[in-house]
C-alpha cells in the first residue's frame, strides 16, 4: 500500500508494562484506529521520555503509575521501583501528561494534588474499558486542538468587549446596534454565543423568548446577559426569560469568560459534528457548515459546488478483505482528497463509504475537473491485499451547483441523484449537475 502520508492523524505515547501492553495492546490498536489515532507502546522510561522530547506533532502522552513498581531508576540501578518523584523530574516539562492510576492510588488527595500540579492533562482510574479509555483520549485530542473561530453577535455598547483580545482566543465579535432586528440578525449568522447588555434588556424584555421560540434556533448556542452592575432580581428575571446565564461586565474578567464558554462549545461542536473514525464533518456539522457557506455565498454572490461521491463496490472490498481492510480504504480516500480542498471548501463524511465535498467559488465545469482530478488520484493508488497482490479500487460521483439548487437539502438530492447516474453508467466516474 502507498505510504506517502501516515495513516493515522494522530498518536499516543504510552508508557505502561504489563497492564496494557501484555494483555490489551491489540485491543486498543484496534479501537485508537477506528479514532484515527496510533499508539505507541514504551516499556522504559528513558525511551518515553526520548519519545516525548522528541515529539513536535499533537501526540498525547500516557503514563501508568502501577508501571512504576516495575521500572528501575536507572540502569545502574538495583531498585525495582522507580519512585513517582523521579518520574515527574524525568519528564518534559513543556508537555501533559495523562496519568492512569488504581483506586488506592485515587483516594490518596496528595498524590492527586502532585499530579495535577505537575503537567496533568487528565488523569483516570482503572480498571478502565479499553474503548472508554481510547473515547476518553479521543475527547482529550478535541479539547486540545485550537479548533474553528466561534462566533458570537454582540447587543450593546461595543465598548463592553474586548474584541481583539477575543479574537486572539478564536472568538469572533459582531456588534448589532439594535434590538428590535436580533433576532434577524442571529437567524442570519447562525451565531454561537449571544451576548446582550443589561440597559438593552430593560428596554425590551422578550429578547431571549423571541430567539429561543424560533423553530430553527440552535439548541447549543448560548444567550448572555451582560451586567455592569449586580442586579440580583433583573438577573433572576433574565434566567427565567430564556437567558443561559449572567456575567458580570468586569473588563479583562468577561473575556477569560466568554473564551471559556466559546471552548467547551467549540469541543461540543466537534464531538457533535465530525466523524470520529476519520476527523471530517459528519451529517450533522456538514449540514451546519453547508448552510453557513450558502449565506456567504448568496452575500458575495459566489458560485458553489457540491459534490457527492461513494467508493464503488464497497461492500465487496469489505466482504473480500475484511472490515479493517475496508476502513484502510477508506482513510486513504480521506488523505487522498484533504490536502486538495481550499481553505473555504467543505470535505464530510457522509455516511459509510459515502462522502460530500463543496467547492467555493467554482463553477459546474471546474468543480467537474476538480473532482475528476481527485478520482484519476484515487484509481492510481495501489493497495496491497496480500503478498505480491496490489488492487486498485474507484469511485464514482455525482455534481449539483448554487445558486441554480438554493438549499443545502436540494444541492445533496440532486447530487446525490447524478451519483446514482455515474453509478448505473459503470462506475469510476463523474457526472456533472
Amino acid at each position: 500500500m502507498s505510504t506517502e502520508a501516515p495513516l493515522y492523524r494522530h498518536q499516543v505515547l504510552f508508557l505502561s508494562q504489563s497492564f496494557f501492553i501484555k494483555d490489551n495492546r491489540a485491543e486498543l490498536l484496534l479501537h485508537a484506529h477506528k479514532y484515527d489515532f496510533d499508539i505507541r507502546f514504551f516499556s522504559e522510561v528513558a525511551e518515553f521520555t526520548a519519545a516525548v522530547a522528541a515529539d513536535r506533532g499533537a501526540s498525547l502522552f500516557v503514563i501508568d503509575l502501577d508501571a512504576l513498581h516495575n521500572m528501575q531508576a536507572d540502569l545502574h540501578d538495583s531498585r525495582k521501583t522507580l519512585m513517582l518523584g523521579e518520574l515527574l523530574e524525568r519528564l518534559p516539562r513543556e508537555h501533559a501528561y495523562v496519568y492512569l492510576q488504581s483506586g488506592r492510588q485515587g483516594s490518596r488527595f496528595l498524590l492527586q494534588q502532585r499530579l495535577v500540579d505537575s503537567n496533568c492533562l487528565a488523569y483516570a482510574e482503572k480498571p478502565i474499558a479499553n474503548d472508554v479509555l481510547v473515547d476518553k483520549l479521543f475527547n482529550l485530542f478535541v479539547r486540545t486542538k485550537r479548533g474553528d473561530l466561534v462566533s458570537v453577535v454582540h447587543l450593546g455598547p461595543p465598548g463592553d468587549l474586548d474584541t481583539a483580545a477575543l479574537l486572539a482566543q478564536q472568538v469572533e465579535v459582531v456588534h448589532h446596534p439594535d434590538p428590535t432586528t436580533l433576532h434577524l440578525r442571529v437567524k442570519e449568522l447562525q451565531p454561537d454565543l449571544v451576548v446582550i447588555a443589561d440597559d438593552e434588556y430593560r428596554r425590551l424584555d422578550a429578547l431571549a423568548r423571541v430567539m429561543k421560540k424560533n423553530i430553527e434556533a440552535d439548541p447549543v448556542r448560548e444567550i448572555v446577559l451582560l451586567q455592569r452592575r449586580p442586579d440580583e432580581a433583573l438577573a433572576r428575571r433574565a434566567l427565567g426569560d430564556g437567558f443561559d446565564t449572567v456575567l458580570q461586565a468586569t473588563a479583562g474578567l468577561v473575556e477569560a469568560q466568554l473564551a471559556n464558554r466559546a471552548a467547551r462549545i467549540r469541543v461540543s461542536k466537534d464531538l457533535i459534528g465530525k466523524d470520529r473514525a476519520t476527523g471530517l464533518l459528519n451529517k450533522v456539522g456538514l449540514q451546519r457548515k453547508t448552510q453557513d457557506l450558502i449565506r456567504q455565498a448568496t452575500l458575495e454572490d459566489k458560485p458553489l459546488a457540491f459534490g457527492v461521491i461513494d467508493i464503488d463496490k464497497f461492500k465487496t472490498i469489505n466482504d473480500t478483505w475484511g472490515h479493517h481492510f475496508g476502513d484502510i480504504v477508506i482513510k486513504r480516500l480521506c488523505l487522498c482528497l484533504a490536502p486538495q480542498m481550499g481553505e473555504r471548501d467543505l470535505l464530510a463524511r457522509f455516511g459509510g463509504e459515502e462522502f460530500v465535498l463543496v467547492f467555493w467559488d467554482c463553477t459546474p465545469d471546474e468543480a467537474w475537473r476538480r473532482l475528476d482530478a481527485l478520482r484519476q488520484a484515487f484509481g492510481a493508488i495501489e493497495f496491497q491485499v496480500a503478498r505480491g497482490d496490489l488492487r486498485r479500487f474507484s469511485f464514482s460521483g455525482g455534481l449539483a451547483a448554487f445558486p441554480e439548487h438554493r438549499s443545502e437539502n436540494a444541492l445533496f438530492l440532486r447530487a446525490d441523484a447524478m451519483l446514482y447516474t455515474a453509478k448505473e453508467s459503470g462506475r469510476n466516474r463523474i457526472c456533472p449537475t
